[in-house]
């Protein structure tokens, strides 16, 4: 095992960034830079033993810009979407930036995947840890966040992602990783073919602007039932309204639990060409499968290749969207005593 580090240019805000590489015995080898605490780059072998890079991304800092669609980065203050970018906290209303429409998305204009976070190299755990202050009213949320992120990459080819978080006063928290996954490799065109299986038997509709509507329903006879494993394009253009909104797969399915926080199993899928497999473990409550329905070849990835429509997809572990608006759904308010802690693992294996 092996952490180590190199300068990585500078970020479109002019500031410097590094890039670290978590190494293993089994040929995996993990790329995070401290902007915006992003995964570059995840090389994993094939059945074959052939590696390939299978997450999207840039090859430089700079190109990380406003219009990326967060590839690989730390998400927060809170992941995925507010409706009408305002909630209201202990009878104060607060007010966001609108950058989703009418709503607020990914913790607004310059949330954590924007951000430079300070790294510290935990090399005897082949980890690399990440901190981030967020100021008291930053993104019109309250109160200073203290946050941090650990990347570990262990013999048992896991990708480990630690989340903890405090704060001085009550503000919601929903803190997630935004990689987009190819397991054919970043440049091997779409997922379509690729096998999904995701252990839930709910997921949550939402609105055209995906904000959910409020209430869990059963995936059983419709295209989101994934609780056997389907390819991702098998259905994906079924006459089906959520599918029609969101032009494809992008919504929260509300995982089966045995108990809170439990470390469980959230996901798994599977290139059937190249024999790769993804498994996902989580304490979130929620995983938004997202299937790129908004990438659309006009961003620029790796190599100077083209980032098509659906060439990946995201299980963004994390509580519900909307939850600040919503009780009935899982708490998310961050309050000063009690720390947030979440932890996510992405194992990868290979078909025999």
């Amino acid at each position: 095992m092996a952490v180590s580090k190199e300068s990585f240019g500078k970020n479109r805000f002019g500031e410097a960034v590094d890039l670290f590489t978590l190494t293993n015995e089994n040929g995996i080898n993990v790329r995070i830079m401290n902007h915006g605490g992003v995964i570059v780059s995840l090389e994993t072998p094939d059945k074959n033993g052939k590696t390939a890079d299978i997450v999207l991304g840039h090859d430089t800092a700079a190109e990380y810009t406003q219009a990326t669609p967060y590839f690989g980065a730390v998400i927060g203050r809170y992941a995925n979407r507010i409706k009408g970018a305002r909630f209201t906290l202990e009878g104060k209303e607060y007010t966001l930036a609108k950058n989703d429409g009418p709503n607020t998305l990914h913790g607004g204009l310059r949330g954590f995947d924007k951000v430079v976070w300070n790294p510290e190299i935990a090399a005897d755990q082949n980890a690399i840890r990440l901190t981030y202050v967020s100021a008291d009213g930053e993104e019109g949320f309250p109160g200073e966040v203290t946050a941090t992120v650990t990347y570990t990459l262990t013999e048992a080819n896991e990708l480990e992602i630690d989340y903890t978080a405090e704060s001085t006063q009550p503000t919601p928290c929903n803190i997630t990783n935004h990689s987009y996954f190819n397991l054919a490799g970043q440049d091997a065109g779409t997922v379509g073919g690729q096998i999904m299986m995701i252990n839930a038997d709910t997921f949550l509709p939402a609105d055209e602007s995906s904000i959910p509507y409020g209430e869990e329903t059963p995936v059983e006879g419709t295209p989101f039932d994934f609780r056997s494993p389907h390819a991702i394009g098998e259905r994906i253009d079924d006459d089906h309204e959520q599918l029609r909104f969101a032009g494809g797969y992008d919504h929260n399915f509300c995982l089966n639990k045995n108990s809170e926080n439990e470390l469980s199993f959230a996901a798994r899928a599977e290139d059937p060409v190249s024999g790769r497999i993804l498994e996902t473990y989580t304490t979130e409550p929620g995983v938004q499968f997202y299937s790129g329905n908004h990438l659309d070849g006009t961003l620029k990835g790796k190599g100077g290749g083209l980032c098509l429509r659906r060439s990946g997809f995201c299980l963004e572990t994390q509580h519900y969207p909307d939850s600040p608006n919503q009780p009935q759904f899982p708490d998310t308010v961050l309050r000063p005593g009690s720390p947030f802690k979440s932890r996510t693992v992405y194992k990868f294996s290979v078909t025999e």
